[in-house]
Order: C-alpha cells, then structure tokens, then sequence
C-alpha cells in the first residue's frame, strides 16, 4: 500500500490529525469515486490526478482502496469510500504534493490518558517544521455548536433525543479519555467502546440507533468543518430482531373492549384512534383537540417530519368521540386526567406513558404476553379489514383500498407490512396433497 493510502487510512479512523502545513496551490484534480458500475466482484476505489512538476500535465496518481473492498455490499463500500474521498480532497487542499520528497506528515502524537505518566515534552519548532498547533474545542462545546445548527431542521422531540445521546457519550469520554477532551481527539475507537456499553445495558436496537443520531451529530461538524470525517458511518450496523406484535382473536379484543369499558374509557377511547383510523400509538399522541373535526368528518395526523395527514373519520369512530367544541384547539386530545388538557412532555414520552398505562391496565389483568401491545390492535383490524374486502373483490383491488385507508406510503410498503402480520393467508390446500 502506497504512503498515501496509508496515511488516509490513519485519517479514516482518526487515529491521527492532519496538521501539515504546504504550499495551497490548485494543482490536482477534484477526487471522485470508481464503483465498477455496481460491480462487487472488482475492486472499487477513490483516484485522482496531479500536475507533473517535469510535464506540467496532470497525471493519474495511484488509486487510494483504504478497506473499501473488504465490504460486501454497495452501500458499504460507498459509504468508506465517500470518506476517503473527503479525506483526500482535504489532504490535498491543505497543501498535499505527492511529488515532494516527503510526501506524507509525520503524524501527531497520540493523546495520553494516563495522569499518572508525565505527560512527553512537546517537539522543538525548527525552520523546517514548524511547531503544531493543538486544536481545542471541547467536545460539549462541539456537541452544543451541531446541535443548535440541527434544531433548525428537524424536530424538538429529535433535537432531545440527540442531545441526551451526546450527553451520553460525553460522559463516557470524561471517564474513560479526560475532563478536557476535545473533539478532534475523539476517535472510532471511543465511539465503539461507548456503543459497546449501551449494547450490554438494553439492545442491539437501541444501540443501532444511538449510532445513527451520533452519525447525524458528527455529520453536522464535518459540514461545518469541526472535524474532517464523520468515521461513525464506517462503524457496523448490528443485526436486530425485529418484535412483532401478534393480532388478537376477535374474542380477545371483543373481551378487551368491554373491560376497558368498564375500568378505563379514556384508555378505550385511546385504543380505537388506533383501531378504527389505524394510527401507531406515537400518532394518536401527537393530536390536538383541533386535529379533530368532526363536522367534516376529517382528522388530521402530523406525523415526523411530514406533511400534516388528513384522514376520514369513520361513523364507527365519530359514535366513540365525545363533543370537543367547548374545549381549547390547541390543547392534547390525549392526557393523563382525561380527553383535553395540556400536557409538557414530547410525543415520544406520552407513548410510552400511554404503553405503560395499557401494560398495568390490560396486559396485567388478561395476563398477556410481551408479545401483544398497543400495536397490536392496528394489526388486528387492518387484518379483519383484509378479510373481509377480500370476500368480494380482487386482492389488487383490496390492496389499493386498504392503502388510502392505511395511509402506506406505497404498495410494496403495505404488501410487506400485510405479509408481516399475517393478514393474507392461503386457503386450505389439502386437495393438492393427496
């Protein structure tokens, strides 16, 4: 491997920082990408060319693989790729000549975390290397500086969710690096080891998306280069295993209804927004008392950042919701003292207080398992929605109707969602076998 591969491949893991200071002159050619045309059985890698100082002409230099092709799959190596490629163009905006005697830097010493080893004596400046400049932005400050750029563009309930996962892993940094650790001194390494703690603590799910809402932080300092390469898209996505919530027997539902009757109405109330809309939990959470008209017959759903929805009510539906004309627009539909009210907790936080108030409730009482939930009744009845349309149309025609009233984005979506939940099963085939 060249000097040159080698040295991306340090700034790829950010093992090293790049500090070398050379003479910026536009000499080369932007890098870019060979992906073989999708081809994963040849080598795919990031090339570029520079001026011949003897021609003058630019010339193809050695192509850069890094670990690219080491991966299986087009996005992955793209994503590796991609990485480099920036690394590169930074390296080569910085003053890189591959034609100068020492074409690559002497990397920067790496960073001691133990307090007890005197700390090395810092390199003399010489006329031919000048001395470094250590960079120092701290990596709460850093956190704070992408996040406040992000809060911007995506939601409050996400800007919460990326703030606690940086707060995370700056605790995690404190412990395990230093106090004063910066941000440029964060390396893949650290991250792994963090992600590693919140995998032993809950799951590989949860653990999948905490490196997802890091990336998205990291991603945002490179674009606002803090940092030059977002190596959390390098770190490997661990295999989960999805939950599926099973459907109800219609006499488990019909049992589940009458009790809630009884015991809980708001909660009932709550269940067939789920039911008879087919909304997900998290959905019926987000309505406002506006959100609901029930002179038009319309709802409207606003789901993450997306267009606001608007869904019918059905008369199965309107029968259950009581009269909201004398109460606030804009307050929640759904709180913990009734139907109306406000309620200062996100979206996602009211959810879980509604699961946790289904689990004590019902789940308690019918002694279910963890397989049955809140989700559980959107499946039941877009199941018995199938069934029944089934009976006298084509499953095509089924299919497109049940999709406006799901609100599936498309018809792979819904097909793979019925598949999922069973919805679409054969009919008896025993004549075949005999």
């Amino acid at each position: 491997m060249s000097p040159l591969s080698n040295f991306l491949t340090f700034e790829y893991d950010l093992e090293y920082v790049l500090e070398y200071d050379l003479k910026k002159k536009k000499q080369f050619s932007q890098p870019k990408i060979y992906n073989a045309k999708g081809d994963l059985s040849k080598r795919w890698y990031v090339y570029f060319s520079f001026r011949d100082p003897e021609t003058g002409k630019l010339k193809r230099q050695a192509p850069i693989y890094g670990n690219a092709n080491s991966y299986s799959t087009k996005g992955e190596r793209l994503e590796v790729l991609t990485m480099l490629r920036r690394s590169l163009a930074d390296f080569l905006k910085k003053g890189y000549n591959p034609y100068a005697p020492d074409a690559r830097p002497q990397p920067t010493p790496k960073v001691n975390t133990d307090r007890n080893t005197p700390a090395p004596t810092a390199p003399v400046a010489t006329a031919d290397k000048p001395k470094r400049k250590k960079k120092g932005m701290p990596v709460g400050e850093a956190f704070e500086k992408a996040l406040s750029i992000k809060q911007h563009v995506v939601a409050k309930s996400t800007i919460v969710n990326y703030r606690n996962k940086a707060k995370q892993l700056e605790r995690y940094l404190e412990k395990n690096v230093g106090k004063k650790v910066t941000i440029e001194e964060v390396s893949k390494k650290h991250v792994v080891g963090f992600l590693n703690e919140v995998l032993e603590r809950s799951s590989a799910r949860t653990r999948n998306n905490t490196r997802v809402e890091l990336s998205s932080i990291f991603q945002t300092l490179v674009d606002n280069e803090i940092i030059p390469i977002n190596f959390i898209q390098s770190i490997n996505k661990l295999p989960t295993r999805p939950e599926r919530h099973k459907t109800y027997s219609d006499a488990r539902q019909e049992e589940i209804y009458e009790y809630l009757e009884k015991t809980d109405p708001v909660l009932l109330l709550f269940i067939q927004f789920i039911s008879f809309n087919f909304l997900r939990p998290v959905e019926v959470c987000r309505l406002h008392i506006k959100d609901v008209d029930l002179k038009e017959k319309r709802l409207y759903v606003r789901a993450k950042n997306k267009p606001v929805k608007i869904k019918i009510i059905p008369d199965i539906m309107l029968r259950a919701i009581p009269d909201l004309s004398n109460m606030d627009p804009e307050h929640i539909l759904f709180t913990p003292d009734g139907i109306g009210g406000e309620w200062d907790a996100i979206p996602v936080n009211r959810r879980d207080y509604f699961t946790k108030r289904f689990n004590m409730v019902v789940k308690k009482h019918f002694k279910l398992g963890k397989e049955y939930g809140l989700y559980s009744f959107r499946h039941t009845f877009i199941t018995r929605l199938y069934k029944e349309m089934i009976k006298n149309a084509t499953p095509f025609e089924v299919k497109s109707r049940i999709m406006l009233i799901t609100g599936h984005s498309s018809m792979q979506a819904l097909e793979k969602y019925l598949r999922d939940i069973d919805a679409a099963l054969p009919e008896d085939y025993s004549s075949y076998l005999k």
